[in-house]
């Protein structure tokens, strides 16, 4: 937090406290002029105003919030300061997984005086689920999708983390796939699920084809030929044409636009005479893939969640494409 910043919650906070501590001893004093549990002179629907105090209860009880929010800042701190027992909500100022890990190995030093209450809820999480993940990761993937309460944590870890792109019923949306079918850009075995979620997925790219295929019209001509692949109707002329340029795509689609799988090799290129479609399915999406071209990005999960939780949501989402 920059110095203008923690002087602005310091005079915010403070000043707030000292404000009602003075608005409540302004209040216990008699200002009206008239004795207490006089009439004040007002009257309203036959209610008579009288010049009473404040609650004893009320104001006690106010003066004590003043006064534990005093003692809370002194201990937890405000602002920059840390407070008595030196604590913080997280690792504060850290800008990648490692600085965290070493600032939460710092943290947890019973001799470091500073107390993360994210590193400790952590800690002790560990402690006591950690035994239970390590069960689970002793288990084949095959396995672990055919018990109930697994999939239940793997579906918990799935919608935390992975829902935010495939979408929390994991049919994924423009760009990003869908778990629930048995259409799979590097593989659909337990193993090669597991491996995308261990070390993610770099696109090696589709590069933008619209000048090697001489402009516009060698995309629409591509375009055509791709559609026909999965039994559309497009015009004829246009996709014969497209098809005497497919060349240049075979070498990661194959002759015949199967993907590279059908070619035995796991580098992303999809399917193309299925009706699946990861940027979308329309000639104009077509068209738009062909000229721009296209390169997605997974994050790796293992520094994140650990291998042992990676275990578990493979699990579940292989669960997805096997019903």
């Amino acid at each position: 937090m920059s110095t203008f910043w923690n002087i602005w919650v310091w005079v915010l906070s403070i000043g707030t406290l000292v404000g009602c501590f003075l608005l409540l001893r302004m209040c216990l004093k008699n200002f009206a002029g008239v004795e207490e549990g006089e009439s004040m002179g007002h009257t309203f629907d036959g209610i008579e105003e009288l010049n009473n105090p404040l609650p004893k209860w009320w104001s006690t009880f106010f003066l004590l919030t003043i006064i534990w929010a005093f003692g809370y800042i002194a201990l937890y701190g405000l602002g920059n300061w840390t407070g008595l027992l030196g604590w913080k909500s997280s690792n504060q100022g850290i800008l990648n997984i490692a600085e965290s890990k070493a600032q939460t190995v710092e943290y947890l030093k019973k001799d470091s005086g500073v107390l993360v209450q994210y590193d400790r809820e952590m800690e002790q999480a560990d402690a006591k689920y950690g035994p239970i993940f390590d069960a689970y990761a002793a288990r084949s993937i095959e396995d672990l999708a055919t018990d109930a309460e697994a999939l239940k944590v793997g579906q918990r870890l799935y919608l935390q983390n992975c829902s935010q792109c495939h979408g929390s019923d994991a049919r994924g949306t423009t760009g990003f796939p869908n778990l629930t079918d048995k259409d799979w850009l590097y593989g659909g075995t337990p193993e090669k699920i597991k491996e995308t979620l261990l070390y993610g997925r770099k696109a090696v790219g589709m590069m933008p084809w619209a000048t090697v295929l001489g402009g516009e019209e060698g995309v629409k001509e591509v375009a055509a030929y791709v559609i026909s692949l999965s039994g559309r109707s497009v015009n004829a002329d246009l996709a014969k044409a497209g098809k005497a340029k497919f060349g240049l795509c075979a070498g990661c689609h194959g002759p015949d636009g199967q993907g590279s799988l059908a070619l035995g090799l796991p580098m992303g290129a999809p399917n193309l005479s299925d009706n699946t479609w990861l940027y979308g399915g329309s000639q104009r999406a077509i068209e738009e893939s062909i000229r721009n071209g296209r390169a997605g990005v997974m994050p790796a999960w293992k520094a994140i969640l650990g291998e042992e939780k990676v275990h578990v949501v493979s699990a579940y989402i292989y669960s997805l494409s096997q019903d």
